[in-house]
């Protein structure tokens, strides 16, 4: 299948806390968070943050397709104390995501699958419990729609693998409305973009040691 025209959404992106050595923003879906190959990929966060602030520099990343939160170090020293922090699994990271179905199970708990690449059909990933990356993610049922037939999820990730999230909710039995690359028909149409949104992130200031936390609301 031939992947579709990169064509990012023109908003404006919103910063939602701004200090001397870090800046939060808010990523729209669609948006590529570092540019991607070629020369029709090089709009991206990144580039839109660095043309009002030309020190901001990539800690983390967000899936294309997912919104929210993202933070970005100003300069080099403070990119490498929030690394630290995001490597060692100090930062507390909270996502909402519309799945498809009505949540029966137990309306909280853990999913423990072995994550790793699916190499021939890249970018996938896939669940394998002998080659797996252990990951592990947390999570929390706000509400179900009978109507709609989809159910509102709190996700929390501990580890940080690669499409973590929405392979551990197909998992489940419950995949992200409107995730092109995994779980069913049905899931895939019920919504235009996919319904995950980085809406908590949560750490020690490497600056002052004092607590931060910055909050984003889903759009959906």
């Amino acid at each position: 299948m031939r992947a579709a025209a990169y064509d990012p959404p023109r908003q404006e992106i919103r910063v939602l806390h701004l200090a001397r050595h870090l800046i939060v923003v808010d990523k729209p879906s669609g948006l590529l968070t570092v540019p991607g190959r070629g020369s029709d990929k090089a709009d991206c966060l990144l580039a839109r943050v660095q043309a009002q602030f030309p020190d901001a520099m990539i800690v983390h990343r967000l899936d294309m397709a997912t919104s929210g939160i993202v933070v970005m170090a100003r300069g080099a020293k403070w990119q490498r104390a929030l690394s630290i922090l995001f490597q060692e699994r100090r930062v507390a990271k909270r996502y909402e995501a519309l799945v498809d179905g009505q949540w029966t199970a137990a309306a909280e708990g853990e999913i423990d699958l072995p994550v790793t690449a699916d190499w021939p059909n890249r970018p996938r990933q896939k669940i394998d419990r002998v080659a797996g990356r252990p990951s592990l993610t947390h999570y929390r049922v706000i509400d179900v729609d009978a109507a709609r037939d989809v159910s509102r999820v709190e996700l929390s990730p501990v580890t940080g693998r690669s499409h973590q999230l929405r392979l551990h909710m197909e998992a489940s039995g419950h995949p992200i409305l409107g995730d092109a690359l995994y779980g069913t028909e049905q899931s895939r149409t019920k919504a235009d973009r996919l319904m995950l949104h980085a809406c908590f992130v949560g750490f020690a200031d490497p600056a002052t040691g004092e607590p931060l936390g910055v909050e984003s609301r889903p759009p959906f």
